[in-house]
């Protein structure tokens, strides 16, 4: 209560033109990022489970989820762009004080992106036995790579309906509830896959002098389990999330005024306005990460394994950021939305600062602690070696990896979206394919990650040299509100 009670005013200050000094705006930053911060924290910890949990079936096994991962990120990540096109404009609504207004977008979302998520749904599913053979993979992977998407795609739409309402209450302000129901979705998923991805099996403990035994029910369905364990958590998260956002928020409760849910076209301009270029970003980045795929896939099963397992553990490092990123885009949306581009500014360059240092602290966590944390999540030898390699390589440039982060995060607040994206998809394309195309025929997966390295070194110079300058706040005009 206390908590809410903090953050409640401080942001009420941004939008009735209240002064916040540099200590409030710290505060403030670091009250809507925190929760945030450890929601993420959590999703990571539920990856690395989840991967620990496949990575103990095999090599094979955690070979047939890497190859679709790609794919999965391109419609997850479709799906959050959509939904991003309406929660900023709740956060510039809500910051010029316009809640009717919010509740009028929050209504005319949802039937937008729900037929979106839908119709991304049936393009999983009727891809998914061809999608494993497109990208390279081999016959013993085939199989359950294709299952896994296809469960994947099936549940599209409750991934979407979490993305939209968990935007909406962060973009309000509300930052614990969306934190709290994720950190509950990465315990439900590690439940369910525990009880769906291995037989039933008896346990062994033991607690000092006393010996005993536990019979755990189990499915055994191996890596299907896994995605059916993951759907199932989406589902009854999403559904609480989406109760929250319409029934208990203050600011977006639907009981408060009536509306119409049909879409209407000033709206859709706006959505279409902010989430195009992101959208377009999201389908060419996560595009050059298939091509990834494909030039890693014919370095063999350990390199397929290892990639995979090396995009799960680097996610401890960019946790913070993505964090901290949400944080920053709600600041900049409401300070903007209330006219005052001088705190927009300030805003950004704290959580710019707050960003590069956590994850650089957590760099130095991940290039340390990879080898303890790789021993855990599968007993093959070397996909182990390998992956630790290519952590390491990693591990050097996560401080420019956040400025791009936080700084997309930023932009995006300010409505400003098309030359972010261009910048990121020049810098994908140009920079990483490029030389991950040429140094994978000699280094092997490390060539590739070499290249990624580089890669967001170059974007985040790129992205902190924007920030300096004054043309993203210009992308916000009050009649955008």
């Amino acid at each position: 209560m206390k908590y809410t009670q903090s953050k409640d005013q401080l942001l009420s200050l941004i939008r009735e033109g209240g002064k916040l000094d540099a200590i409030s705006q710290v505060k403030l930053t670091a009250l809507l990022s925190f929760p945030s911060m450890m929601a993420q924290l959590v999703h990571i910890m539920m990856q690395y489970i989840d991967a620990s949990m496949v990575g103990s079936l095999g090599a094979h096994a955690s070979a047939s989820i890497g190859l679709v991962s790609t794919t999965i990120w391109l419609f997850g990540s479709l799906c959050a762009a959509v939904s991003v096109g309406f929660y900023v404009q709740v956060a510039h609504k809500i910051g010029a004080n316009d809640f009717a207004g919010a509740r009028e977008v929050l209504r005319q979302s949802f039937l937008s992106c729900l037929l979106f998520a839908l119709m991304l749904s049936c393009i999983g599913v009727g891809i998914s036995r061809y999608l494993p053979h497109w990208l390279g993979g081999g016959q013993d992977i085939c199989h359950d790579a294709s299952l896994y998407f296809m469960f994947f795609s099936m549940c599209l739409p409750f991934s979407m309906l979490n993305s939209l309402c968990a935007g909406m209450l962060r973009c309000s302000g509300n930052m614990h509830i969306p934190s709290i129901l994720n950190i509950g979705l990465c315990l439900l998923d590690v439940l369910f896959n525990w009880l769906l991805i291995f037989p039933t099996r008896v346990v062994h403990f033991s607690l000092f002098t006393f010996h005993f035994s536990l019979n755990i029910p189990g499915a055994g369905l191996g890596v299907a389990g896994a995605v059916l364990g993951t759907a199932i958590a989406f589902i009854i998260c999403s559904s609480l999330m989406c109760y929250f956002t319409v029934v208990r928020s203050k600011e977006l409760s639907l009981k408060q005024d009536s509306g119409t849910f049909i879409p209407q076209l000033s709206t859709l301009k706006e959505s279409f306005h902010i989430a195009a270029p992101i959208a377009v970003e999201h389908a060419i980045i996560c595009g050059a990460q298939i091509v990834s795929t494909i030039i890693v896939a014919p370095l063999g099963t350990v390199a397929i394994a290892a990639n995979s397992f090396g995009i799960t553990v680097e996610a401890l490092c960019y946790m913070p950021g993505y964090g901290i990123s949400d944080a920053a885009t709600t600041l900049v949306g409401q300070s903007l939305g209330a006219g005052r581009r001088f705190l927009a500014r300030s805003f950004g360059r704290i959580t710019l600062a707050m960003g590069m240092t956590f994850m650089t602290l957590m760099a130095v966590v991940m290039y340390t602690a990879s080898p303890a944390l790789m021993s855990l999540m599968t007993p093959d030898m070397d996909v182990q070696r390998l992956t630790v390699e290519i952590l390491r390589i990693e591990a050097f440039a996560e401080p420019m990896f956040a400025a791009s982060i936080v700084c997309y995060g930023i932009f995006v607040g300010a409505r400003d979206t098309l030359i972010p994206c261009t910048m990121n998809l020049s810098s994908i394309w140009l920079v990483r394919i490029t030389l991950a195309a040429c140094l994978a025929s000699t280094m092997g997966l490390r060539g590739v990650w070499i290249a990624m390295a580089t890669e967001l070194c170059f974007r985040g110079i790129i992205f902190l040299i924007r920030f300096r300058g004054d043309s993203w706040l210009k992308a916000f005009s009050p009649s955008a509100k």
